[in-house]
């Protein structure tokens, strides 16, 4: 009995320890639900920043298909491989500036209201939907678009040409396409370049033409009339001639750099580096695959030798021909529309050295009025001097002398007269008066 109460005994201290396990879970749910919640409301609150950073971007690539995106600065920079320095050259505090920057997979261009960053592959434009940007975005989709006709027509052909010809095993390397797709003149990310450029340059033409055609006629008005309203209208013009020549010298100046460094040039070639990557790549698969190293010269049988000239194009490194053709093309055009707006900013000059000369010449007329007054008003004075005299209150013979008043006035009068013709011509003598 002894035993059983003692076995009791500890079967109700067992009972009476099981009950504390219960709340302990109860704790650890707590504090799992706790930490998920704080899990989701920083998700959250990193979601709204993400979503405020994020700006909008459009998306083109080399056959045409385009796409509204928004999104923040790292999607970005994993996308294209450039640091992050690049990106902020694309943001508002650099706006106003103008650069072309080549980096290893990628272009940043930033020209004028045109700000892009382009691949060998695609384009990334930012803000596309402002007025200024929609000629460039225009134009680029036409240009897509042929070329994506014009890659349907090519890979019909080269459908055609396959079935015509067996090739040897490990005799040909797959290359991109893009060496067949490529137009003759310029790889895709000069074409979209030329585009910039074009688009730049013309809205410059446009703004130097629109210029010209205000500052003429103000300048004539003022030239004819000087007046407040005329110069607040010469100062607004001056102001836009500043800001517009500021605007046609930073991106020539942009282009002038370029054309002077010519391994700047040569990295700007994606596209070659593109190719070269895609052959290496084909390279190695065939040495892995076959076991053994193909010679140079059957990396891609031609059909053509345009093409076999337009793909060593893109293997020589040092070719810069097509870009430097190009940007001279362009450094010509903005250095004419400098010359414009340095035509029209002599032409102000010299009207305001006119008005200057008009000026000065009434300030000397007024001048020499005053001298003459001035002349006149010191024989005035002389005469002045004599009737004092004959005023005074003291004892004289002539008051008793019939007619001596206008005899007297007469003879004053004439002295004086006398005295203004004398200092009259002095001062004419000496050249201080105009004939």
């Amino acid at each position: 009995m002894g035993n059983r109460k003692g076995q009791l005994t500890f079967r109700r201290k067992k009972k009476a320890m099981t009950p504390p396990t219960p709340p302990a879970i109860e704790v650890v749910n707590n504090s799992m639900v706790a930490a998920a919640a704080a899990a989701t409301t920083s998700k959250a609150v990193v979601g709204k920043k993400k979503a405020g950073g994020a700006r909008l971007w459009m998306r083109l690539d080399r056959w045409g298909q385009s796409e509204l995106i928004e999104c923040d600065k790292s999607v970005i920079l994993k996308r294209v491989s450039i640091p992050s320095r690049d990106l902020r050259i694309l943001g508002p505090i650099f706006s106003h500036s103008s650069s072309i920057l080549a980096r290893e997979k990628a272009m940043v261009v930033n020209l004028e209201f045109i700000r892009a960053i382009v691949t060998a592959e695609e384009v990334l434009l930012l803000d596309p939907l402002r007025q200024e940007v929609l000629p460039f975005v225009d134009q680029l989709r036409q240009l897509l678009s042929h070329k994506s006709s014009s890659k349907r027509v090519a890979d019909e052909m080269i459908t055609q040409d396959d079935g015509m010809q067996s090739p040897t095993a490990g005799q040909w390397l797959p290359v991109p396409e893009a060496a067949e797709g490529l137009q003759a003149e310029l790889p895709f990310e000069f074409q979209v370049l030329e585009i910039a450029l074009e688009v730049v340059c013309t809205y410059l033409d446009s703004s130097v033409a629109e210029l010209e055609r205000d500052a003429y006629p103000v300048l004539d008005e003022l030239a004819i009339n000087v007046s407040t309203k005329n110069l607040e209208r010469v100062r607004s013009l001056k102001s836009n001639l500043t800001r517009l020549l500021a605007q046609v010298q930073k991106v020539r100046d942009e282009i002038e750099q370029l054309l002077d460094d010519d391994e700047d040039m040569a990295q700007l070639y994606l596209t070659r580096k593109w190719i070269q990557n895609q052959q290496s790549e084909a390279l190695m698969g065939a040495m892995a695959s076959n076991g053994m190293v193909p010679a140079a010269p059957h990396l891609r049988r031609l059909s053509s030798t345009r093409s076999g000239s337009l793909v060593s194009n893109y293997v020589n490194d040092h070719d810069v021909e097509d870009l430097e053709m190009l940007l001279e093309a362009y450094f010509m055009q903005l250095d004419g529309t400098r010359n414009k707006i340095l035509s029209v900013r002599e032409y102000i000059d010299d009207t305001e050295d006119y008005v200057n000369i008009q000026l000065d010449n009434q300030r000397n007329e007024l001048i020499q009025l005053q001298l003459t007054l001035t002349i006149a008003s010191f024989a005035v004075a002389v005469e002045t001097m004599m009737a004092g005299w004959f005023g005074m209150n003291i004892p004289c013979t002539l008051y008793k002398v019939n007619g001596i008043f206008g005899f007297s006035v007469g003879i004053m009068t004439a002295a004086a007269v006398l005295l203004f013709l004398l200092v009259l011509g002095y001062a004419r003598w000496k050249k201080l008066l105009g004939s």
